[in-house]
């Protein structure tokens, strides 16, 4: 049977992040993509205009809806937006019996905040601790830990601050370091750096999400965690390399690039 993943995250009306990004990383991957919708945002290429979060008993509903019939290989979430909505996944996927990929989501691309702050610590306490592989980018990681990296060799500072909260493994997202695309995946004893050339292309959107949902995609098929990173790390470099303009902002990155380039 085809490997099924589940997405809990927030709907992006541009196409280029969230839900609907996650479904089309999915389908590139081989995988049956479901989804959780936990919020409902108006965006495009120029920024967040408006964000209405679903009620929790809504939220709750869909995950049981899918997971109790369909059943799933991986779960990965993205934007989560309160406290009550954090602590609730949080529940779910602890009863859930799939590895988790978890995308600490804090801010858009644009610097819109997706994540109350009051829900900081609910996901430092009770959704890393169900992390498989926590994904969070530099901002995230000063967002949660306090941890402001600046250079490469603070990665493994920042990857220990996340660890503590129990995530069995954490990716740390050098993307906004100047140089080269490097990552740091480790579990506190085995490290992983993941280093991809910079392409000179402004069209990001949707990169944390298409990542996230990459590595759950691989978890999925079996692969195991090292493997799934280094798989998704090389489909989201060729997704940016291929990113396109969208709109008067900040364009997509382009999940059908492998269809496109066999064409």
């Amino acid at each position: 049977m085809i490997a099924r993943v589940l997405t809990v995250a927030g709907s992006d009306s541009g196409g280029g992040a969230g839900i609907q990004a996650d479904l089309k990383t999915m389908l590139a991957l081989g995988v049956h993509g479901m989804s959780v919708i936990t919020a409902v945002t108006a965006q495009n290429s120029l920024g967040v205009q408006g964000a209405w979060e679903l009620p929790v008993e809504a939220v709750r509903a869909q995950y049981r809806s899918v997971v109790d019939d369909i059943g799933v290989q991986a779960v990965k979430t993205g934007m989560l937006a309160s406290a009550e909505l954090v602590e609730t996944v949080a529940e779910l996927i602890g009863g859930t019996d799939a590895p988790a990929v978890i995308d600490p989501v804090g801010v858009s691309k644009h610097g819109d905040s997706l994540l109350a702050s009051s829900a900081l610590e609910s996901v430092r306490t009770k959704l890393l601790p169900v992390a498989t592989v926590a994904t969070p980018n530099l901002d995230e990681v000063a967002q949660l830990t306090g941890v402001y990296v600046e250079s490469e060799e603070q990665l493994r500072e920042a990857a220990a601050a996340v660890l503590a909260y129990g995530p069995r493994w954490v990716l740390i997202k050098g993307g906004h370091l100047p140089g080269d695309a490097v990552d740091l995946l480790t579990d506190g004893s085995a490290e992983h750096w993941l280093r991809a050339p910079r392409h000179d292309n402004r069209h990001t959107h949707g990169t944390g999400c298409t990542l996230a949902s990459a590595i759950a995609s691989g978890l999925a098929k079996g692969l195991a965690v090292p493997e799934a990173v280094t798989a998704a790390k090389e489909y989201v470099t060729g997704a940016i390399e291929a990113g396109f303009a969208l709109g008067g902002g900040i364009g997509p990155v382009d999940h059908g690039w492998r269809f496109r380039a066999g064409a």
